[in-house]
């Protein structure tokens, strides 16, 4: 019997990432829960618990029975402080001079459920800013690329010319980690073949 996969996330990023490693979800059932950080939650305890609770939610609902679920959540941290999406631009403006000049941490939290079976991941890369001017925290607010992007940035697009190093998986950052994720599908049962998804 082939195994189900169903992909806990209305990500894209994470769509096309799983793509890459030939892994195709048979549904995409994004879960609602609450992302209200609990009174005095740090950043790596914050991911883990979203993308358990996540898979949870999902793994419980009828379309997904007897089905693997992958459920993930990524948080930008900046010391203590959990840095979600921005609200709007001012809050987007202040996230990027915050991370400006400075190293911040990207934690990503990986959860996958098959009936009461689970499996976890906690991956954490280390991300440099390089020292933002005004006017490239302008720019960039005027691209939108900071819309529902944790931390108000993407690597993989122009937020890359903001970082000159990182120390840990790339991936993590956009926003799945790769070699963790696909450890833990094969581990679960499921085939996956790294043959990619075509150009």
């Amino acid at each position: 019997m082939t195994l189900r996969l169903v992909l806990a996330s209305a990500s894209p990023r994470r769509r096309d990432l799983l793509a890459s490693i030939g892994v195709v979800p048979d549904a995409v059932l994004p879960a609602d829960i609450d992302e209200t950080p609990r009174r005095t939650e740090l950043p790596r305890p914050y991911a883990q618990r979203l993308a358990r609770e996540k898979a949870a939610a999902v793994a419980a609902r009828p379309e997904a029975t007897g089905a693997l679920v992958l459920a993930a959540d990524t948080v930008v941290a900046a010391g203590r402080r959990i840095l979600g999406k921005p609200e709007n631009e001012a809050e987007a403006h202040a996230f990027l001079t915050l991370l400006s000049g400075r190293r911040h941490r990207v934690a990503t939290g990986v959860a996958l459920r098959l009936g009461d079976r689970e499996w976890t991941r906690l991956v954490e890369t280390q991300v440099r800013f390089k020292r933002l001017s005004d006017a490239e925290i302008s720019a960039y607010l005027r691209s939108g690329e900071w819309r529902g992007k944790a931390g108000g940035y993407a690597i993989q697009g122009i937020g890359a010319a903001f970082v000159p190093a990182i120390n840990g998986s790339y991936t993590n950052v956009v926003g799945l980690p790769l070699t963790e994720t696909a450890g833990l599908l094969a581990g679960a049962g499921l085939t996956v073949t790294y043959e990619g998804s075509p150009a």
